[in-house]
């Protein structure tokens, strides 16, 4: 059984999707011409061609679907020169009959198994079963993951989500497919979001390696003995005791430089010295002793030189840090290393300038050992980071599988969990797939073997007696039914033998393709199919056909709704759509129903409005009565522009002909001009019967036309004294608004109130 239909972007179903849902056994639509109800019956005949479109079925079983529509009658009557043979089972083959019934219980059981099955899967309603439950369980899970994603946010490390942060369910999924797979290290959220910074942030560049410092030179001047060495004269020369006992060897090798410019004059006390002074001075400053002069001038221009290129250098370094340098400890040891260099410059000078004493330096090896090790450390950073820029796509990879594994833990809980339900919940959902597909297999066998039964007893004269015999009942005397000389077709025939169907009026057309359709609804194309469980449609079954007829058509498809109650065929199903007000109240016509729709049906109005068709569902009949139903229409605000001018004639039609006599002509003659042309053309099916060519016929109005329609229209039982009628049926929509046109004294009919 159907339990709901989707119709979406085909025909005039141009806007949202309308859709049938919660339908019953017995499904009345009830819509104008050309307002979409053919599509619905096209949709339900081959959904498959209607891919916007959606029939759902109970249980997913899929029955056969039978559609009497226009296409039915264009198929098998117009376009094919003889009508199929209705192949029927036979009733003399009992035991076949009880075979073939026995089977069709057993197939049936295994379709409400199916059935039974699939709503454990899926309730009907979705709103239950092991799917629901998984689905259900999945949101969750879901929420939870991001939850934990918003909460990261901002922390750095959401570079590790890139490419999971827009979708709920892409981040769950990447959730679970690592929770299967993941075994990085776990490392701490705050180790994550160091690393992070650098490694997620900007795109890093390699960094220069400071410049290592060298103070072997340096150092290595400090230990120069050179520094503790007294450096005196010649101790064998004549003046050497004094200059001993006066120790003043440094003041006399410093006044000597005077002498020797002075033309060996004594710059001390003015007097001229003999040669032998010379040569006593010369022998006491002998060459060991210029030597070590010398040692000691050299020893002060190398310290001073290399002291300056090291402080030069630790300036340059501090001008131009690196990022990964503690410039402010560089700059504390540099003061230190500043001040002793000072102090050991001023220490090496005042040995140049008395040989004779003994300079002890302040040691550079602390502070230039300290510097140093400020220079490596930064050095080690930087190398850490120029490995991390060398392989940052291997490092990118690694820290985001140790953030998606910070993520597992913060879930684990959540994820253990799931996983035991959701491993409980797919074991259900197979369990009961592979139960599902047992039984459709199952089902398939029962099948064949059905279809087998009936090839033994199926024949397609049953048809033609019952055809011919409703053809008879029902007055149509001019043709029957035959056979054809093959046996399994049917033609039209006079009753001198000659063709028929050629010279059949429209309404035996179609009375004659209805009563081919009613007994292939028990019957099959070929022979076997004729047991299998189906749903009908009746699309217009009365179009073109006298009123008479009408009540039969309405008569056997209620037997069809009698079967259907009683299960004593195989129609599950019934729709039934018209646009005719007679037909659809005969129909559905039921005693039993009170003031609401039944259990076992539901009703649709379906309307089109500005050339977009919309289905409308209805808790009680819409149809109270055909006339009431008219009325309706034109109370609506959102009337169709396109059939409010039939809906007019029609209401006049009922009021003023069947209900009583009147005379249109004398109802116009109160009009003139324009107003007396509406009127004549709302007067129009009086004269020529309610399925003139008209029935059929749509002019488009635009909506002030329509409001002329409708103002004359009102006149109409305005003139004629029934205004009162016209109130009534009105009800709120009434306004009592000041006569539109000058009137004639209006004429009175004894027309009888419905």
């Amino acid at each position: 059984m159907i339990e709901s239909i989707t119709i979406a972007n085909v025909a005039t179903y141009a806007g949202a999707p309308e859709q049938l849902a919660g339908l019953s056994r017995f499904n009345f639509l009830y819509g104008s011409n050309g307002t979409g109800k053919t599509t619905v019956s096209r949709v339900i005949a081959k959904e498959t061609d209607f891919p916007s479109c959606q029939v759902k079925w109970k249980g997913g079983t899929k029955l056969q679907p039978m559609v009497y529509n226009h296409d039915f009658v264009e198929r098998n009557f117009h376009q094919l020169p003889e009508l199929k043979g209705v192949f029927t089972l036979g009733e003399k083959q009992k035991d076949t009959l009880t075979k073939i019934e026995t089977v069709k219980a057993e197939q049936g059981a295994l379709t409400a198994k199916i059935e039974n099955l699939t709503q454990c899967l899926t309730s009907a309603d979705g709103t239950a079963g092991k799917k629901v439950e998984l689905a259900a369980l999945e949101s969750a899970l879901r929420e939870k993951c991001w939850t934990l994603k918003q909460k990261l946010d901002g922390q750095h490390v959401q570079g590790a989500f890139k490419g999971y942060m827009g979708s709920k369910d892409s981040f769950r999924s990447k959730i679970l497919q690592e929770h299967a797979s993941n075994a990085a290290t776990l490392l701490p959220q705050t180790d994550l979001e160091k690393k992070a910074a650098s490694i997620f942030g900007p795109t890093p560049i390699t960094e220069a390696f400071v410049a290592a410092i060298d103070t072997t030179k340096l150092l290595s001047c400090e230990a120069d003995p050179i520094l503790k060495k007294r450096i005196i004269g010649k101790d064998d020369v004549d003046i050497a005791a004094m200059i001993k006992k006066l120790g003043n060897s440094d003041w006399v090798r410093a006044g000597r430089a005077f002498y020797d410019v002075n033309e060996e004059v004594c710059p001390f006390c003015q007097q001229k010295t003999t040669a032998a002074l010379r040569r006593s001075l010369d022998e006491y400053f002998d060459e060991a002793f210029v030597n070590d002069s010398k040692v000691i001038d050299d020893l002060a221009t190398d310290y001073a030189t290399e002291a300056r290129r090291l402080q030069q250098q630790l300036a340059t370094i501090i001008a131009s840090p690196s990022k990964f340098l503690d410039v402010e400890k560089l700059k504390a040891e540099k003061e230190l290393l500043d001040t002793k260099i000072t102090l050991n410059n001023q220490r090496i000078a005042g040995k140049r300038k008395e040989a004779s004493q003994v300079v002890e330096l302040e040691s550079l090896t602390n502070v230039t050992t300290a510097i140093k090790a400020v220079i490596d450390d930064a050095n080690i950073q930087v190398a850490a980071h120029n490995k991390v820029v060398a392989n940052l796509v291997t490092e990118r990879t690694i820290l985001t599988s140790q953030v998606w594994r910070f993520a597992l833990e913060e879930l684990k809980a959540d994820l253990d969990a799931f996983k035991t339900a959701k491993e409980a919940l797919d074991k259900a959902i197979t369990a009961m797939k592979d139960q599902i597909e047992k039984a459709t297999e199952e089902r398939r066998i029962k099948a064949a073997e059905i279809r087998e039964l009936e090839k033994q007893t199926t024949s397609v004269q049953p048809t033609v007696d019952g055809i011919n015999e409703l053809l008879i009942s029902f007055g149509f005397q001019g043709f029957n039914l035959t056979r054809t000389v093959s046996g399994t077709s049917y033609k039209l025939v006079r009753p001198d033998g000659s063709d028929a169907k050629a010279t059949l009026s429209e309404g035996e057309k179609t009375f004659v393709t209805f009563l081919y359709f009613y007994h292939l609804l028990k019957g099959s194309e070929s022979e076997s199919g004729m047991t299998n469980d189906r749903i009908v449609v009746f699309d217009d079954p009365v179009s073109s056909l006298d009123s008479d007829i009408l009540f039969i058509v309405s008569s056997l498809i209620k037997n069809v709704f009698d079967e259907v109650r009683e299960g004593t065929g195989y129609i599950k199903q019934v729709f039934v759509l018209t646009h005719n007000v007679y037909f659809h109240k005969e129909v559905t016509f039921n005693p039993d129903r009170r003031k609401v729709a039944m259990g076992e049906e539901t009703f649709w109005v379906v309307r089109k409005s500005d050339l977009v068709s919309k289905i409308e569902k209805h808790n009680t009949n819409p149809n109270k009565t055909s006339y009431e139903l008219l009325w309706s229409e034109v109370r609506r605000t959102d009337r169709s522009n396109l059939t409010i001018q039939n809906t007019l004639r029609r209401i006049l039609e009922n009021y003023f002909k069947i209900l009583g006599g009147a005379d249109p002509d004398k109802i116009c003659g109160m009009f003139e001009g324009k107003e007396k042309l509406i009127c004549k053309s709302l007067f129009s099916w009086v004269n020529d019967g309610s399925h003139f060519v008209l029935d059929d016929l749509y002019v488009s109005m635009d909506s002030s036309m329509v409001e002329i329609y409708l103002k004359v229209f009102r006149e109409i039982f305005k003139k004629s004294d029934h205004l009162a009628h016209y109130k009534m049926m009105m009800g709120d929509a009434f306004v009592d608004d000041a006569p539109v046109f000058e009137a004639t004294a209006p004429v009175a009919f004894p027309i009888a109130q419905p």
